[in-house]
């Protein structure tokens, strides 16, 4: 390999960030989803075809069409500002001034560095400085921004940044607890271990508040 392309793997293998937004295009969005699937449909065949695989035998003749659906549709539809969700808040009219806490959110994303899965766990809180969001919500924006090539950090400060906007509020915090396979399945092939990223807003930033938010991420959750 060139020397640029061993800085670009070590830049890989040290999940490394040049920016807290993905890094998109202005043109991202010119052409329809339905252009991207052929698009992409084509280059995947490439791939597959170069790898020496047959696309004639009925397993995988399919494969192609079914990534190119799964990458514009699904893993990677929330780069679309079409599907962003709709952070409807309220008035706290109940007047709840502590903190509420919303744990154990799914994580499914990809690694932009080698397209693999990350999979883990965000635990979102907020302190209500007078607007409240529906709980569901909080999923949905975690779901959002992990529907993206991602690097951890990034994912946890685009959640929090989200809710700070929608809630008017700095006081918002963000622990995700993820494996990711490109370090578990290649490289290094640890299969034990996880990465835990955070980020405190406001009044989260405080030794006693943040220390209350991580105590409640520990409590088992009784059904």
């Amino acid at each position: 390999m060139t020397n640029n392309e061993d800085f670009l793997d070590e830049i890989g293998d040290s999940h490394f960030s040049s920016n807290a937004q993905n890094p998109l295009r202005a043109d991202a969005f010119d052409i329809t989803d339905e252009e991207k699937i052929e698009k992409i449909k084509k280059d995947v065949e490439s791939i597959l075809q170069t790898l020496g695989m047959d696309l004639t035998d009925d397993s995988i003749k399919g494969t192609p069409n079914r990534v190119a659906k799964m990458f514009v549709k699904e893993i990677f539809g929330g780069l679309n500002p079409a599907k962003q969700p709709k952070a409807s808040t309220f008035d706290n009219n109940y007047k709840y001034g502590e903190m509420l806490v919303e744990k154990n959110i799914t994580v499914y994303s990809t690694c932009e560095h080698h397209l693999l899965p990350i999979i883990g766990r965000a635990h979102v809180a907020y302190i209500s400085s007078g607007r409240v969001i529906g709980l569901s919500k909080m999923n949905r924006i975690v779901e959002y921004y992990a529907k993206r090539p991602q690097v951890q950090e990034r994912l946890t400060m685009q959640i929090v940044q989200e809710l700070q906007k929608a809630l008017g509020t700095e006081d918002v915090a963000c622990v995700i607890d993820a494996k990711h396979l490109c370090v578990n399945s290649r490289g290094i092939k640890d299969i034990e271990s996880s990465t835990v990223t955070s980020e405190f807003g406001g009044k989260f930033k405080d030794p006693q508040t943040k220390r209350e938010f991580l105590d409640y991420i520990k409590l088992e959750t009784q059904f």
